[in-house]
């Protein structure tokens, strides 16, 4: 399972109790899920950096390509891993961040 997948499975199981629950194979559902999410950000990412420019050097490109890989993870994470809450999921537990 990628990053996207502990991810997902971690963020599910905290905030789509319900949803997760009805999942009968975790392992593979998030190991798949992270997988087809991995290849959206990358497709999306390199759809966003577009070609290269005339003239762009080493760091200019570099800042190119890892900004569309920060706004494709963002728009991909929300839409398939970072699901909203179910509501009253975890509202009376404290997890401190990091």
């Amino acid at each position: 399972m990628n990053y996207y997948g502990e991810m997902a499975r971690d963020h599910w199981a905290r905030w789509l109790p319900g949803r997760y629950a009805q999942i009968q194979d975790p392992g593979s559902f998030f190991s798949d899920l992270g997988s087809r999410a991995e290849a959206r950000i990358d497709a999306l990412a390199d759809e966003l950096a577009g070609d290269d420019r005339p003239g762009e050097g080493y760091l200019g490109k570099a800042g190119r390509l890892g900004q569309a890989r920060r706004q494709a993870e963002e728009i991909v994470l929300s839409e398939m891993v970072l699901l909203e809450p179910e509501p009253g999921a975890d509202q009376d537990e404290q997890h401190p961040l990091g």
